[in-house]
């Protein structure tokens, strides 16, 4: 299975929407056919294995990731090919939540006599396709939220100086994040201040470049913005409030401009957007905005995992903008605490990463301080 993971993997950055899958066969404890999906419309692991295997595959055992498909799409279902191949045992990671196979896969095999038994190294093909999950299981996309920051949480000096906080190796780790999302996130307020490309500089070359999304209320991106000539495509995610002059030029200097409602403060409203894009087939948006744009994101519940680069260095200063803002939690308490965290170097610098799991309704949240605060009085 973890040659299936590996093999999966392969596929990352090119097959969306379509989940990362690998596929090894092997028969009497040798393998002899294996491999990976490699983009929308082509065979699947599965298939690819099996042909690889030839007549070896008779009577022998797939590993495979994700639940073998049991529908008509682009392709074939992969059951058919299963059980015309005359694997004898299925080994599968998990299941596919896509309602079209969602256990269906899994019961086809069973029906045709084959022997199936799922979960073996569950939580790692979770994490390999968290993006696809995600949107299979909501519609919307996973967001990761990235940010860079100094020892005291800044993410620019009082000046705006922000290039660069993190380290070269820092740099590298985030341009393959890019290549590896469909869609990277900002706000006009950092699209103003830095002037980003939002481009995968990767070598070798990214397959693809991400579709840029910025969320800007007032249309305020310039038509001489650095994206707009850069490669790939940008979506603004704007209001009615913007002014249609500045929407058509926007749309003349080669942006898609996406009228969106927008929330009571004026804004963009953000879920509408994260569904939006879920509807284009956007399985993960990689959030690299400024303190206001993160903070909202938050704030909304639209925050899946975090990815902080934690700079040795320290800014200060009243004025120097920190990386989260928005209302914020009243309390410890309400505090987005992280569950699977993980720590590691990345040269100079300290990546910390994690989950944000579900938050609780506010009221639930409530009750739950106050059961807190009644135990702790009956220990008193």
């Amino acid at each position: 299975m973890d040659l299936a993971l590996a093999l999966a993997a392969l596929g990352a950055g090119t097959t969306d929407p379509n989940p990362m899958v690998g596929a090894v066969v092997v028969r009497n404890g040798r393998i002899v056919g294996m491999g990976f999906h490699e983009r929308p419309g082509t065979p699947h692991a599965e298939v690819h294995a099996l042909e690889a295997a030839g007549p070896l595959a008779q009577g022998a055992t797939l590993y495979v990731n994700l639940e073998p498909c049991a529908h008509y799409g682009r392709t074939p279902p992969c059951t058919q090919a299963i059980i015309a191949a005359g694997i004898r045992r299925v080994v599968a990671a998990i299941e596919d939540p896509d309602p079209r196979v969602s256990g269906r896969g899994f019961a086809a095999l069973r029906a045709a006599g084959i022997d199936v038994t799922v979960g073996v190294r569950a939580e790692a093909a979770r994490r390999l396709n968290e993006l696809f999950l995600k949107h299979a299981s909501t519609g919307r996309p996973f967001v990761l939220l990235k940010s860079a920051t100094s020892l005291d949480g800044r993410i620019a000096t009082a000046t705006g100086a922000s290039r660069w906080i993190t380290g070269p190796e820092a740099r590298a780790l985030v341009h393959k994040l890019r290549a590896r999302y469909p869609a990277i996130m900002i706000g006009s307020g950092t699209a103003l201040a830095d002037d980003p490309e939002l481009t995968a500089r990767t070598d070798p070359p990214a397959p693809r470049q991400p579709l840029r999304v910025v969320v800007d209320s007032r249309a305020r991106l310039p038509v001489t913005a650095r994206m707009l000539r850069a490669p790939g495509a940008t979506l603004v995610a704007t209001t009615e409030a913007a002014p249609p002059e500045r929407r058509k030029a926007l749309e003349k200097a080669g942006a898609e401009v996406l009228v969106l409602p927008q929330r009571a403060d004026g804004r963009v409203d953000l879920v509408a957007l994260m569904e939006e894009l879920g509807r284009r087939g956007i399985t993960g948006v990689l959030l690299e905005g400024g303190a206001s744009l993160n903070g909202a994101m938050l704030d909304s519940g639209l925050v899946d995992k975090v990815m902080f680069f934690i700079a040795p260095m320290i800014i200060g200063g009243q004025g120097a903008p920190a990386a989260i803002g928005g209302t914020g939690a009243a309390t410890l308490a309400d505090a987005w605490r992280l569950v699977d965290v993980s720590w590691e170097a990345c040269g100079a610098d300290l990546l910390v990463s994690g989950y944000i799991p579900p938050r609780e309704a506010p009221a639930a949240a409530g009750d739950a301080q106050r059961r807190r605060l009644a135990q702790c009085l009956r220990v008193l």
